[in-house]
């Protein structure tokens, strides 16, 4: 635990369930601690997380600090602790997503002294200005494998295989059916091929998961595709490294961080035209896009994608050096901390 009345910052995760906010508070603050008294404060953090206690918000001294929301809940504590508290806060919002906000989204939004949006897309549903800072990821621990065959044997997966990964929470808005559907349809055409999707399930969505199950269960190619339950570990990179090809075909996404994951291990995406996709992928130089929510267009992708190797060694060189220097999580964190300071000097 730090001293509250060290900390300049404070990075709030106020929720439960780990999500792709608590990712990126996860990711940002132990890097962010370098330059900056920075710290977080929620129910479940890990011990070696740079944070405070969720009482210390009651009795920490007046002093001004960024408080640095992602979620709506974190801007109402934010302005309950600016008004009722009296706390000399500067309040600051990171936007991820892309739809129009509802009344008391915007009344919260409208109150924070600086708003982030993580993408162009999601700037365009402010109705104020927005600064656009992407998300990036750790380059050095997204990174290709050293011995992908050695890799692939460590995680009980076909060695000598092509494969196709689907990666991350499992729900129809991911489009998880979409892209079980296409492997059902594609790999009879391509025997080495092998599918992977993995990811959590909540309750809500547990009867989501059977009717998938069960139709990998009724096709010819039921021993090809590998549905595994979410890696219990608190990083996905070895699943990336150990794929060939990633499959993103959302319906509807905030950012949107795995076809990122994905580049920078040298892995190139098909992915759909949400979130920050287009900003991620290099259409034809590190993977392709299609329409969101166009099942034929995904399926004719990956049978493309799988006819023609050349064209997907080609993308895979793409990818690392467009990860690299241009999603590397240092340039997000230092953004970021570059306003924390600015809102700290302001009078």
């Amino acid at each position: 635990m730090i001293d509250p009345a060290t900390v300049q910052v404070i990075a709030p995760n106020l929720k439960k369930r780990y999500s792709g906010v608590t990712s990126t508070v996860l990711r940002l603050v132990p890097l962010q601690a370098r330059d900056i008294a920075i710290a977080s404060v929620g129910p479940k953090l890990p011990a070696e997380m740079p944070q405070i206690r969720i009482r210390d918000l009651l009795t920490m001294p007046r002093r001004k600090r960024v408080w640095h929301a992602r979620r709506n809940n974190e801007m109402l504590v934010g302005l309950l602790l600016r008004h009722v508290l009296r706390q000399p806060l500067k309040l600051m919002f990171t936007s991820a997503a892309q739809r129009d906000h509802s009344g008391w989204t915007k009344w919260l939004i409208a109150r924070q002294d600086k708003v982030v949006a993580t993408s162009a897309r999601s700037a365009a549903f402010l109705k104020r200005d927005a600064q656009v800072i992407h998300h990036g990821i750790d380059t050095d621990h997204f990174c290709p494998a050293t011995d992908r065959a050695a890799l692939r044997r460590q995680l009980a997966l076909p060695v000598d295989a092509t494969l196709l990964g689907c990666f991350g929470r499992v729900r129809p808005s991911k489009g998880n059916d979409l892209f079980i559907d296409a492997m059902i349809a594609v790999l009879p055409q391509f025997p080495q091929a092998h599918a992977v999707m993995m990811g959590g399930v909540t309750d809500q969505f547990s009867g989501f998961m059977d009717k998938l199950r069960a139709r990998v269960a009724a096709s010819d190619v039921a021993d090809r595709i590998h549905i595994l339950p979410e890696d219990p570990g608190w990083t996905i990179a070895p699943w990336f490294q150990a794929i060939d090809l990633y499959i993103a075909p959302q319906r509807n996404e905030g950012f949107g961080l795995t076809p990122l994951e994905a580049m920078s291990c040298g892995v190139p995406s098909i992915a759909t035209r949400t979130g920050a996709f287009e900003e991620i992928v290099a259409d034809g130089e590190t993977g392709t896009l299609i329409p969101t929510e166009d099942y034929p267009a995904l399926e004719t992708a990956i049978r493309s994608a799988l006819a023609d190797p050349a064209t997907l060694s080609r993308w895979s060189a793409a990818c690392r050096p467009r990860a690299v220097n241009g999603f590397h999580i240092a340039d997000e964190a230092a953004a970021l901390v570059a306003i924390y300071r600015d809102l700290l000097d302001a009078r």
